[in-house]
């Protein structure tokens, strides 16, 4: 049994079918805010915001069809701007989210009809600097920091099932040997030599694992998917009966992680923490009032969210510097 692929805290869909927003297997709802206005694209219209431990949804109260999914990996930043309440007809403070996939940039401007709570601030924000502090759950990693002392440093509910020594890692021409330890979230490899030589493989993005015969004998190999550039590892194990002992717990171990996986975010929604949040940017700065034939229209294209204005950056000659006796490019404002 393999996991299934993780897209939902690496793309940004529009308007998906109602079962896109149901939450996968270890995706956790961390909190759901009612009254909320998507002002960038559904000007007027208001519907619930909820934030997982994977992502941002959006599911407008009038339609079924109008929603938006936001990965979590997509956000580029965030900060609290003013925006127009279509419906009340004032200023208030708006969520603003800026994410890139597939090249693209996307802005997203949510208001929050209960101007009392920062619950949409404070959620959004913790959640994820917990994201961004877990990534070791979710992402082929190379030389890490795998030893605190002479401990293998695990992870949050994460236990070692297996240590296999003796095993040469096949990324080059002729081999590395090393140890191979076995998790029940994760395959981990060093090198003998060179404990900072190591790589990390979750197995939320492990294809597949096969035993194959190369020019080493038959070896150990484990496919990933194509968010990691479809990575291939190969590792030569000896005996052989040692060899298929391994691979049957590695899929063991994945079957049991595909049951109830785990993505590093803890966070939980707690009352005492939803104070004003200093820590976030507030801008005094107007956000444009909306397209008003934008809500009229029964489908809002994707292109009402891109992102241009705020993310290209204007390209201008260099200029001589006569302090410095050098041609250097002129210094771009930067908001923090």
């Amino acid at each position: 049994m393999s996991c299934e692929r993780l897209w939902q805290d690496k793309e940004v869909r529009f308007d998906a079918q109602r079962s896109v927003l149901l939450l996968r297997g270890g995706e956790n709802s961390i909190d759901s805010i009612n009254s909320v206005e998507d002002t960038k694209g559904n000007s007027g219209e208001t519907g619930s915001l909820i934030v997982s431990n994977l992502r941002i949804m959006w599911a407008s109260h009038k339609s079924r069809r109008t929603n938006l999914s936001i990965g979590l990996n997509t956000v580029i930043s965030i900060s609290i701007q003013k925006a127009r309440l279509k419906l009340h007809h004032e200023l208030a403070q708006a969520l603003h989210i800026v994410s890139k996939f597939n090249g693209s940039h996307f802005e997203f401007i949510f208001t929050s009809y209960v101007q009392s709570s920062p619950r949409l601030f404070t959620t959004v924000q913790a959640v994820l600097r917990a994201y961004e502090t877990s990534r070791l759950y979710r992402e082929l990693k190379l030389r890490i920091t795998m030893f605190r002392g002479c401990k293998l440093s695990l992870l949050r509910y994460e236990t070692l099932h297996s240590c296999i020594r003796g095993a040469w890692n096949l990324s080059s021409e002729q081999g590395n040997l090393g140890v191979l330890f076995l998790t029940n979230m994760r395959v981990l490899w060093h090198a003998s030599i060179a404990a900072n030589f190591n790589v990390s493989v979750p197995y939320i993005e492990t294809k597949d694992v096969k035993i194959r015969a190369s020019k080493f004998g038959r070896v150990l190999v484990i496919f990933t998917f194509h968010q990691c550039g479809h990575c291939v590892l190969g590792f030569r194990i000896g005996p052989n009966e040692r060899l298929v002992a391994c691979l049957q717990e590695i899929n063991s171990l994945r079957a049991a992680f595909a049951v109830k996986p785990q993505f590093g975010v803890f966070r939980k929604c707690d009352s005492k923490q939803l104070a004003t949040p200093r820590h976030l940017r507030s801008c005094s700065q107007e956000l444009p009032t909306p397209d008003a034939n934008v809500a009229a229209r029964p489908h809002v294209p994707r292109a009402v969210y891109n992102c241009v204005a705020s993310c290209e950056v204007p390209e201008i000659p260099p200029t001589f510097n006569w302090d410095l006796g050098l041609a250097s490019d002129f210094s771009l404002p930067i908001s923090l």
